[in-house]
């Protein structure tokens, strides 16, 4: 039987700083393009999402929003009642998601000459570094634009109804063993192909074990590993779990056809090597390549 999670009650609000300068318009733009309709949504200068967190055994479901006050440095966090025992785990999770501890002047004393207009670019994180992950798998050799899609199929299908005093946020993100328990044709007439789903399959079965932990603190070098060990799981998505998820300021995605693009170069030896003045903030490097092309 599904349940229906409630989430009425009144709300708590926080407000986190940063250190300036701050591009809050390319932090929201990078999310809006991304935003998995009925769990997500960027407005006025907002962003908006349902949420669960796991913490001592327990399951807290409900939503927040973030807004951005320039003037002041902060960002303005509303929170469900539903989520006010976790209180602490999520302002945690919302300053990695927003990056909104990251040095600006000692990242551009490094980047400034190679990127003079970049000095402002956060790296977006995430709240649900398995989110960030099957995300990711979705993501792989397909437009932005197909890789939403293929996420709110998902989301639509597999995701848990949850009641919200927020129009049209009703769902939350699949549970690795919501994943796990999925058929091949069910995520098959998503659009889903079968080397994702056997991707998708083992890296739920690996989160919801506890050998992977996708999160900030842990060993990167042997998560990515083991992120490398699953089938349908490369380099690629392995940095770029690293960089969103992990929070690891050098992870560099040399084989992103974008990234390369952005280089001027056409092969991940060639960008990894005009990136080597680049570390140990090479995953800020990769943003604001990113933002050059547009």
């Amino acid at each position: 039987m599904t349940t229906i999670i409630d989430t009425t009650e009144s709300d708590a609000c926080v407000l986190l700083g940063w250190r300036a300068p701050y591009d809050t318009a390319a932090m929201l733009g990078f999310l809006r393009l991304r935003a998995i309709p009925g769990m997500e949504r960027v407005e006025e200068g907002t962003y908006t999402r349902t949420l669960r967190l796991m913490q001592d055994g327990q399951e807290h479901c409900g939503w927040l929003s973030v807004a951005f006050d320039e003037m002041r440095a902060q960002a303005r966090v509303t929170i469900s009642n539903s989520l006010a025992g976790v209180l602490p785990t999520l302002i945690n999770r919302v300053r990695d998601a927003f990056d909104l501890d990251a040095d600006p002047l000692a990242i551009d004393a490094v980047l400034h000459s190679a990127f003079p207009s970049g000095a402002g670019l956060r790296v977006p994180g995430t709240v649900d570094g398995f989110e960030l992950a099957v995300r990711a798998v979705l993501g792989q050799q397909i437009t932005v634009a197909a890789a939403r899609t293929l996420g709110a199929r998902l989301v639509a299908a597999f995701g848990q109804p949850i009641t919200t005093p927020l129009a049209g946020m009703d769902r939350l993100f699949p549970t690795p063993a919501a994943l796990i328990a999925a058929s091949g044709d069910e995520l098959g007439r998503l659009g889903i192909t079968r080397q994702r789903q056997a991707a998708l399959k083992a890296l739920a079965e690996a989160v919801l074990e506890g050998g992977l932990v996708l999160s900030p603190g842990v060993d990167v070098a042997a998560t990515c590993a083991r992120l490398r060990a699953l089938p349908g799981i490369g380099d690629w998505t392995a940095q770029y779990i690293a960089l969103r998820a992990l929070r690891w300021p050098d992870a560099f995605p040399a084989g992103d056809v974008a990234l390369q693009k952005a280089l001027g170069v056409s092969s991940a030896q060639a960008a990894t090597q005009a990136a080597q003045g680049w570390r140990p903030w090479r995953g800020y490097a990769v943003l604001r390549a990113w933002q050059s092309l547009h």
